[in-house]
């Protein structure tokens, strides 16, 4: 039976704004107080599915990767420590026993996580850990990484996106599935509103099936149609793209998995009487839950 642990990395603060888009402070302060900079905070959970004798990671967080300048502007939360790492070996693996590393996009909150922290690659030089994985990513999301347009160009890694290009172990994805035993249970879902080639992955599971949303439902408060953020490349289109994705979890029952959200994970979704989408059944961080 495929099991599900929810795997924390180092958490961050977002200026509120940023995340809520048009969204008025009035509204979204009261789903997450700011801080005094006006900043929010923000889990960054991967997802760990282990089915067959692999261990599959659905990104890789923030990580520790920052200066401690950025890290201070970014309110990293113990940035001297990977916590992704420490988090993975709280439930009995290490890096080296990672199979997959799957991406939704390279924006470092999503894949810096991959590099090894700022400490250690001043004493050591850089490196990408997980040293068995194959990393997955979308063509789209890859090349825009490369070549980033000036509006989004902060949110990459240069140095990890070189990395990557050059590990060999580097799988490119632009189709719904990979022709592969490994990756029969999975399939992929792309979106362009919030970054070009965005991949989601569905888990299809014994029993239930798990979306990963990565940055088109960042959390709970975005389930919320109208909201998106300010980050996001196109708003009117992360509307649209949200709004079939929610559709289809209510009429398959998906579970929904959160990157962002503070105190949820995973929560199915449903409709009101006036079609506002709304979660239920939410769960707070999963821990070898059958799937």
């Amino acid at each position: 039976m495929p099991k599900i642990t929810s795997v924390l990395g180092n958490s961050q603060k977002l200026d509120g704004g940023a995340m809520f888009g048009n969204a008025p402070k009035t509204m979204w302060s009261k789903w997450l107080p700011p801080d005094e900079l006006g900043r929010i905070s923000l889990k960054c959970r991967t997802m760990l599915i282990q089915h067959q004798g692999k261990n599959w990671l659905l990104e890789a967080g923030i990580g520790a990767f920052f200066e401690p300048k950025l890290a201070e502007r970014y309110g990293i939360e113990n940035p001297q420590v990977h916590e992704l790492l420490a988090h993975l070996k709280d439930v009995g693996l290490s890096e080296s026993d990672i199979d997959y590393v799957i991406l939704s996009h390279l924006h470092f909150d999503h894949a810096g996580g991959l590099l090894t922290s700022f400490e250690d690659a001043q004493r050591n030089g850089e490196r990408l850990l997980f040293p068995n994985a194959t990393y997955v990513v979308g063509r789209s999301a890859l090349e825009r990484a490369l070549s980033p347009h000036p509006r989004d160009k902060a949110s990459f890694i240069p140095k990890l996106n070189q990395l990557l290009v050059d590990s060999n172990r580097l799988l490119v994805v632009d189709s719904e599935t990979i022709p592969s035993s490994d990756f029969a249970p999975f399939k992929f879902f792309f979106t362009d509103g919030h970054t070009p080639g965005q991949m989601h992955t569905l888990f299809q599971g014994a029993q239930e099936k798990i979306f990963f949303c990565g940055d088109i439902i960042p959390g709970i408060p975005w389930i919320h149609i109208p909201i998106t953020m300010g980050y996001d490349r196109f708003a009117e289109q992360v509307i649209n793209e949200k709004e079939k994705i929610l559709e289809l979890a209510r009429e398959q029952n998906w579970y929904l998995y959160f990157t962002h959200d503070q105190a949820t994970a995973m929560a199915r979704v449903y409709r009101d009487d006036h079609g506002k989408f709304l979660p239920k059944d939410l769960i707070a961080e999963p821990v070898g839950l059958e799937v």
